[in-house]
């Protein structure tokens, strides 16, 4: 792999990429640590020591830290990613943005330009909505109405500069531009997370006993990583076959091949959507000063909040557990539901003259995807549930009090993978040996 670095960096084109991404990488990180003018930069973390909600240590943790710091970046790339998803969603309901999907290049190019306004619709609405809602809590030093705009503005231009950043890494380096800025920021909290886990786990202890502590935190992390990795590159591969047929003089055709369904086909989406469902009311009470409240309000809230799960004085709380699997579950089948069409795909196969081994084509064809799908999705979303799971367990019954957790650990390892392969295939073309194949 060191090899493969060295002789990327002989090439010049590929040099150029590589560094322009880390020099991106480097502004990314520049910008989180500039506070936004005119604010009480302790006040979130003060917060963060007297609450535990679940919805802003998400956040903090994409956002590399900015969040508790609140700098110019605090709203990070969300917003970005929020109406992706909401346009990718959109596509499937309105028929003008489903025809832009399928338009080619001109398509494609209105639909990022829809994304990218609103983008800057919901940082502007999440800024302004953080300005008010904790800038009477003490965030905003003096509450007035250019304080506020202040505020409000450098939020906003912020997470657009971070869309811009993104794209420009995508068009001038290597990599996707947006994985890359969650990268960098959920990077860049791991140390800090090794130093909580040391101190609370190893330090103090014997040298047997905190070697032995360490060894298994390695262990764990390790074993998570390796689930990770499985479930990314896993895959059911659909065999094809394709009848010959006569060109001219010449018979074509004949040839097999297959259609790879990817076990975890969501990716992080289901845990993402599980994740800001659940934490949406917490994050609505945060903003109307409403965190201690008590009745059926407090314990919804306690339910729906993960800092709470496995707590071992308190098991009650874990029963909001069920609901964030039932909801991953449900979010990986409705997201491959919208992104595979089993009836497009068989039609498709037909229109090309190909079938499945032993399946008729047309709807016996459709019937059999279906029954594939949903049983690969389901060992998808069981393997994504035990990831998003384990963190929560050694944060809730050992208190490790670390930000990342399985969507972390998926991002990090599918960007890192899907970068090499990119770099792999420079190198290929240039007759280097690449890095997935040491």
């Amino acid at each position: 792999m060191f090899k493969t670095l060295r002789d990327a960096f002989k090439i010049q084109d590929v040099r150029r990429k590589i560094l322009y991404v880390l020099m991106m990488l480097v502004v990314i990180r520049l910008g989180s640590q500039l506070p936004v003018p005119g604010v009480n930069t302790e006040f979130f973390a003060n917060y963060f020591q007297n609450n535990t909600n679940d919805a802003f240590n998400f956040l903090n943790a994409f956002t590399g830290g900015g969040f508790d710091r609140f700098s110019i970046f605090a709203l990070s790339i969300t917003p970005y990613i929020t109406s992706s998803i909401i346009i990718q969603l959109l596509t499937i309901a309105i028929p003008k943005l489903e025809e832009m999907q399928k338009d080619g290049e001109d398509g494609r190019k209105k639909l990022t330009a829809i994304t990218r306004y609103m983008t800057v619709a919901l940082a502007l609405f999440e800024s302004i909505a953080m300005a008010v809602g904790f800038g009477n809590q003490g965030l905003i030093s003096e509450m007035n109405f250019v304080n506020v705009a202040v505020v409000v503005a450098a939020l906003t231009a912020g997470s657009a500069f971070l869309m811009w950043v993104g794209e420009q890494i995508n068009d001038k380096g290597v990599g996707n531009g947006i994985s890359m800025v969650l990268l960098i920021n959920i990077l860049s909290r791991i140390p800090a997370d090794m130093v909580t886990l040391y101190e609370n786990f190893v330090k103090g202890q014997t040298v047997a006993k905190g070697a032995l502590r360490g060894l298994i935190i390695i262990a764990i992390i390790l074993a998570v990583v390796v689930i990770v990795l499985i479930l990314n590159g896993a895959e059911r591969r659909i065999p094809v076959q394709y009848s010959k047929k006569m060109q001219g003089r010449k018979m074509v055709g004949g040839n097999s091949s297959n259609i790879p369904l990817k076990v975890n086909t969501a990716g992080v989406i289901p845990i993402i959507f599980a994740s800001s469902i659940m934490s949406f009311p917490g994050i609505i009470a945060s903003f109307m000063q409403k965190t201690n409240v008590g009745g059926w309000a407090g314990k919804v809230l306690a339910v729906l909040n993960s800092g709470n799960w496995f707590d071992k004085s308190n098991m009650f709380n874990s029963i909001g557990l069920i609901l964030y699997v039932v909801m991953v579950i449900f979010f990986a089948y409705f997201y491959t539901s919208i992104t595979f069409n089993p009836l497009e795909v068989a039609d498709n196969m037909k229109k090309q003259g190909g079938f499945i081994p032993g399946i008729r084509p047309g709807k016996a064809t459709v019937d059999y995807l279906n029954s594939i799908l949903n049983y690969v999705i389901f060992i998808g979303a069981a393997g994504l549930t035990i990831v998003a799971v384990i963190p929560f367990f050694f944060n809730g019954w050992f208190s490790a009090n670390v930000s990342f957790g399985g969507t972390s650990l998926i991002i990090i390892v599918s960007v890192i993978l899907e970068t090499l392969k990119q770099i792999e295939s420079m190198m290929l073309v240039r007759n280097y040996k690449g890095f997935l194949n040491e």
